[in-house]
C-alpha cells in the first residue's frame, strides 16, 4: 500500500468486507423477526475470500458461488436491496422472490448462482467453460464451493473434465474446517484440498483466507494463468466461519474457545489494522465507512419492506409445462 491508489484499493476492500458483515448481522436478525423466511447460511467471518478474488475478475466473467453466496454476489456488484428483497420473497429481488437466499442471480453481472445443492455449482462452471472455450471467449469462470463439496462426485468429475478439455476455471475452494458440521478429519482421508489437483494434473495452490491481500495476490496469480490458456487452476482458501453453518444449526461439533481463537484472525481487523500501521486510516475514516455501510443496508431494508408480493396470477409465469390436449 505504497500509492494512493493501493491505498484507495485497500480501503475500497475494507468497505466492501464491512458491507457483507453488517448485511449478513442484519439479516440474522431479520431471520429472527421471521422477516426473511426459509433457509439462512451466513458468510460472517470468510468476506476476505469474496472480497479478495473479485478484485482480479473482470465485468465479462463468469461467477457461479453455493448457497451462501451473498458475500458473493455482494462483492461482485449485486445491490443490496435486490437481495435483500429476494429474501423478502419480494417481486423486486434480483430472482424475482422466487429463489430467496439460496437462489441470487443476475445475468448481467454474470453472476449464475446461488445453488442449493452442495457441488451443485461444480458441472455449471464447467459448462460455461466450455461455451467459452469453444465460441473463443477469453473468459474466466469463477466457481465457489465449500470443503463439504469436495467429498461429492461432481467435484471430481468436474475437475477430471476441465483438465481434459484444459478449461478456463478458476476452481475456489472455501475450506472453512467443518462443511456443514463435521471436522474434515473425519470426512478426507487427506484434508489437504490444495493437494487434490495434482490428481488430475492441475495447477494448484492454497492461501490464507483469512487475509484478503493474500487471496488477492494468489487469485490474481491463478487468474492469469487460466487467460494465458494453461488450463484450470484449483485455489483452497483455508477460512473459517464464525457462526453457525444455518440458522437451524445447533453447532456442537466444534468449541466456543475455538471460534473465539479465529476471531482474533476477523479478515476486516486485520485489514484495518494493517492501514492504521502504515498510517493510513484513523479511527474517524473508520466510523465514516460504517455510517456509509449502515445507510446502505438500511436502504436495503427500506426497499424490501417496500416491496410486492408477486401476483397469484403470475404464480406459473417462467414455469415450462406442455399443454396437454382434452
Amino acid at each position: 500500500m505504497q500509492t494512493p491508489l493501493e491505498q484507495h484499493h485497500a480501503i475500497r476492500q475494507l468497505r466492501q468486507m464491512l458491507l457483507i458483515r453488517r448485511f449478513e448481522e442484519k439479516s440474522a436478525e431479520l431471520y429472527s423477526a421471521t422477516k426473511i423466511r426459509g433457509f439462512l447460511h451466513l458468510y460472517i467471518g470468510e468476506e476476505a475470500v469474496a472480497v479478495g478474488v473479485m478484485a482480479t475478475l473482470t465485468p465479462e466473467d463468469a461467477v457461479v458461488a453455493t448457497y451462501r453466496e451473498h458475500g458473493q454476489a455482494l462483492a461482485r456488484g449485486m445491490s443490496a436491496a435486490s437481495i435483500m428483497a429476494e429474501m423478502y420473497g419480494k417481486q423486486e429481488g434480483c430472482s424475482r422472490g422466487r429463489g430467496g437466499s439460496m437462489h441470487l442471480f443476475d445475468a448481467a453481472i454474470h453472476f449464475y448462482g446461488g445453488n442449493a445443492i452442495v457441488a451443485g455449482g461444480l458441472p455449471l462452471a464447467v459448462g460455461l467453460a466450455l461455451a467459452d472455450k469453444m465460441q473463443g471467449r477469453n473468459r474466466v469462470t469463477a466457481c465457489f464451493f465449500g470443503d463439504g463439496a469436495v467429498a461429492e462426485g461432481d467435484f471430481h468429475e468436474a475437475m477430471n473434465l476441465a483438465a481434459l478439455w484444459q478449461l478456463p476455471v478458476l476452481f475456489l475452494c472455501e475450506n472453512n474446517l467443518y462443511a456443514m458440521g463435521t471436522a474434515i478429519c473425519y470426512t478426507q482421508a487427506s484434508p489437504d484440498i490444495a493437494a487434490k489437483g495434482a490428481a488430475y494434473g492441475m495447477a494448484s495452490a492454497f492461501v490464507d483466507g483469512m487475509d484478503v491481500m493474500a487471496v488477492e495476490t494468489a487469485a490474481r496469480k491463478a487468474t492469469a494463468f487460466i487467460r494465458q490458456g494453461n488450463g484450470p487452476y484449483l485455489l483452497e482458501c483455508r477460512t473459517y466461519r464464525f457462526r453457525p453453518h444455518s440458522m437451524f444449526d445447533t453447532e456442537l461439533y466444534r468449541t466456543k474457545e475455538e471460534v473465539e481463537e479465529w476471531k482474533q484472525r476477523d479478515p476486516i481487523e486485520q485489514l484495518a489494522g494493517r492501514l492504521r500501521e502504515a498510517g493510513l486510516f484513523d479511527d474517524q475514516e473508520r466510523a465514516g465507512l460504517e455510517t456509509e455501510v449502515a445507510a446502505e443496508v438500511a436502504a436495503a431494508v427500506a426497499f424490501a419492506e417496500a416491496g410486492t408480493w408477486e401476483p397469484v396470477a403470475d404464480l406459473t409465469r417462467f414455469v415450462y409445462s406442455e399443454r396437454r390436449e382434452a
